[in-house]
């Protein structure tokens, strides 16, 4: 039995605050009918996805990692082109191959520390000019587009680098910000949108405070994977995480029949209108992802396969990786928050 209750234990308020917008949507609905059936292919993809631990992403078990991390996650937003053929994108080679979408972020911060560059550093961030960061995220060749939302990348990193410096003068600033959370990633999500206005990922809805907090979620995943959940990647309330509410997530769970959308946001989807940020249509996409992944959720548990809602968001994400070229695309937002 799929339940629409908010946890009594909700420390981030996310699921609580999506819960009116999943019960009142009007252009997003959850197929509860279809839980079991997709929770059973969310099980067989977590069996085969990829741990965070790849040869791609920079990791020396120092705070460096934690802090070439918090840089990713400054960065991890809005990859995809406008243009309308799928191979005019950003795209960054690193080591003979060449990557897109987040890949190519995680490949040009790699790239970038190769060539000497301590990204890991807010010392060194709040240096960096925007030619700087162009530089850093500059696409394999003129071929490519650079990466969408530029300024806005420049704008995140300096916050991060700055913000770091000013929260913590007289310590590690990176060590600083994990340390003070003693082990509770719901504080550290709290911490870091309460400082980082780059972060901090609240919507409106119906006069409402609706939050997301994805970016802010996916950095203590990810520093949770950087470091196998040891040192400064060592939180006890894991559980507390939700789903990332992002565009790929979406489109597999409307792959999946577990996601509906009204004739008239899915026209729009398919057209690849732009769905404005902060849009009826677009927090109702958002707040039904956090839901859709929370019962599916439930339903692993039930079924003795129990994934934490960020593994299993993990799960759907990889599968997205791989849909086939007549998939239904994603919407499309201009945003800094996915």
């Amino acid at each position: 039995m799929t339940s629409f209750l908010a946890p009594i234990e909700d420390a981030l308020q996310v699921l609580t605050t999506t819960l009116p917008v999943v019960e009142s949507a009007r252009h997003v609905r959850i197929e509860s009918g279809q839980v079991e059936d997709v929770a059973k292919r969310v099980a067989e993809v977590a069996k085969s996805a990829p741990v965070w631990q790849d040869d791609l992403h920079f990791r020396d078990g120092t705070w460096k990692t934690a802090g070439w991390v918090l840089v990713l996650d400054a960065l991890n937003f809005c990859f995809w082109s406008s243009d309308p053929d799928p191979v005019q994108r950003w795209r960054v080679e690193y080591r003979g191959q060449l990557h897109d979408g987040y890949w190519a972020l995680v490949a040009a911060l790699r790239r970038a520390t190769d060539e000497g560059r301590p990204m890991w550093d807010p010392f060194y961030l709040v240096q960096l000019t925007a030619r700087d960061v162009a530089h850093i995220l500059r696409p394999h060749d003129l071929n490519f587009p650079e990466i969408p939302l530029l300024p806005l990348r420049v704008q995140n990193i300096r916050e991060l680098g700055q913000r770091l410096i000013d929260s913590y003068p007289d310590h590690n600033p990176v060590i600083g910000l994990i340390e003070d959370c003693q082990r509770s990633a719901a504080t550290l999500v709290q911490h870091v949108a309460a400082r980082f206005p780059s972060f901090n990922d609240v919507a409106m809805y119906d006069g409402e405070p609706v939050r997301f907090y994805k970016r802010a979620q996916i950095l203590v995943a990810d520093l949770h994977g950087a470091f196998g959940g040891e040192s400064l990647g060592a939180f006890d309330d894991l559980d507390q995480l939700t789903a990332f509410a992002d565009y790929k997530v979406p489109q597999v769970l409307r792959r999946f029949g577990l996601l509906t959308y009204s004739d008239e946001l899915a026209t729009k989807i398919e057209r690849r209108q732009l769905i404005p940020p902060g849009s009826t249509e677009e927090i109702e996409i958002r707040a039904a992802t956090v839901w859709a992944c929370e019962l599916l959720r439930q339903a692993l548990t039930r079924s003795g396969s129990p994934l934490r809602a960020f593994e299993v968001d993990w799960a759907l994400w990889t599968a997205g990786q791989s849909l086939p070229p007549d998939a239904r695309p994603y919407h499309r937002t201009f945003t800094v928050f996915y």
